[in-house]
């Protein structure tokens, strides 16, 4: 009997998206064609983790200013596996970072003993909607947490803004801050599955940001953060370097995995997506250290909120296929929610999110990003593993992953103005398809 494939379509063109457009039989024989993509699912690459996104304060106080219904809409939107995007994995930022409504610590000043540390700020908003999702996600999710910046008393600029760096002799002092930090989230219930050691250490930002070169984030993790983890009964934690710009990636992780008394210590590399789509680098990072692993820690579309712009799934969904087809294990997005304004964002660093609530009308936005992760997250399930694929279609971008229950899942993005015919091969069987002009195409197999 010959397979079938199901064809789910989102266009620019079209108001409805993930639209099913039914089953195609495969025929028997090899195509003719010569816009071919030839499937092996012999051929396995790396394992796939899940999605998710960014819990920040601003996210979870946007979302405590609209409806109950509103908001439970959204959560179910986010994290429930049948009927929204399945979100397994989450971030959360250690003290403030720019999309929180001020500069906070969980500490009093000059507290050296650290005495004082308390995380009772993120018991108002980010906490209780972590534990939303999680009951709607049926799942304890991963979670990933970044620091943006210590306490003001601790770095070299004092004050939390405008980069700066960790004092030497605070050093012990902070990577214990890591482990208070997760210790007090598990006390109240959210299990942390790993940390990155600095959000973009290589950027003096006017919001909450300190620097490290790569020789310091390495000594740090091995004379401090690794250590500290382990004495305190937190080993399986997961440490993630760079969480930062694929421009400098290689050049980043081979300072700090080229030593071993840090490599040890190391899960992986956290990516983000400004500056450069240099995807290639990461399986640069892969070549020269298989076992070490590969995750986005963070993408926005910037500027403020573009509601009904089309690019930014766009973006969103090239992205992920160059960082899929080039080892990357994971994907978190950057803030779930925002407000009509691209905030809250206590320095004016306003951006879009895949959706936009409007608090001052109680309405809400789902923006192409949205529909564009859906294309990815709601049929490639944690457990995946991408199969071999080969294309010279110049006007697609693709990806293709196994499931675990043996399905086969291809992504194809069109960003051109033209329908694009093509051909999928696969085991002596092909199916001839059409991406359509300015859409992003999921097919199942």
């Amino acid at each position: 009997m010959s397979k079938k494939i199901r064809i789910i379509q989102s266009s620019k063109y079209k108001k409805e998206q993930w639209n099913e457009e039914g089953s195609v039989l495969f025929q028997q024989g090899s195509s003719t064609s010569g816009n071919v993509i030839n499937l092996n699912p012999e051929l396995e690459y790396q394992q796939w983790m899940g999605f998710g996104g960014a819990f920040t304060e601003a996210a979870a106080y946007s979302l405590s200013k609209v409806s109950p219904g509103y908001r439970n809409d959204i959560i179910q939107a986010y994290f429930n596996k049948d009927i929204g995007l399945g979100y397994t994995l989450g971030r959360t930022h250690i003290n403030s970072c720019d999309f929180s409504l001020e500069n906070y610590t969980y500490v009093d000043d000059g507290d050296t003993s650290l005495d004082s540390f308390t995380i009772e700020r993120e018991l108002k908003y980010v906490v209780p909607l972590i534990k939303e999702a999680m009951a709607v996600a049926e799942v304890q999710l991963t979670i990933l947490s970044s620091p943006w910046s210590p306490p003001a008393w601790m770095k070299t600029n004092g004050e939390m803004n405008h980069g700066g760096m960790l004092k030497e002799e605070y050093r012990n002092l902070w990577a214990l801050y890591y482990v208070k930090y997760i210790e007090a989230m598990e006390k109240e219930g959210i299990s942390i599955w790993g940390i990155t050691v600095q959000n973009e250490p290589d950027a003096t930002q006017t919001w909450d940001s300190c620097r490290y070169t790569g020789e310091q984030e390495r000594d740090f993790i091995k004379y401090h953060l690794g250590p500290t983890l382990q004495k305190n009964g937190l080993a399986n934690k997961k440490i993630i370097i760079w969480d930062h710009n694929r421009d400098q990636i290689v050049e980043r992780t081979k300072t700090i995995m080229s030593d071993s008394e840090a490599a040890k210590y190391v899960w992986g590399t956290g990516n983000h997506w400004y500056v450069s789509e240099e995807f290639e680098n990461l399986s640069i990072v892969h070549e020269q250290f298989p076992d070490h692993h590969l995750i986005f820690t963070e993408g926005c579309i910037e500027g403020g909120v573009q509601l009904g712009s089309w690019h930014t799934g766009e973006r969103y969904a090239r992205n992920i296929i160059g960082d899929m087809n080039n080892w990357l294990e994971g994907f978190i997005d950057w803030n779930l929610v925002l407000d009509e304004n691209g905030g809250p964002n206590h320095v004016g660093n306003y951006c879009d999110a895949p959706i936009i609530v409007d608090t001052k009308q109680d309405e809400v936005h789902y923006n192409s990003s949205y529909f564009s992760i859906g294309h990815f997250s709601k049929y490639i399930k944690p457990g995946a593993k991408r199969i071999g694929l080969e294309s010279a279609i110049k006007k697609l971008s693709v990806t293709a992953f196994k499931n675990e229950d043996g399905t086969l899942v291809l992504v194809a993005l069109n960003e051109t103005e033209d329908d694009v015919s093509f051909t999928i091969q696969l085991a002596g069987e092909y199916v001839n398809l059409v991406a359509q002009k300015r859409s992003i195409g999921t097919y199942i197999i």
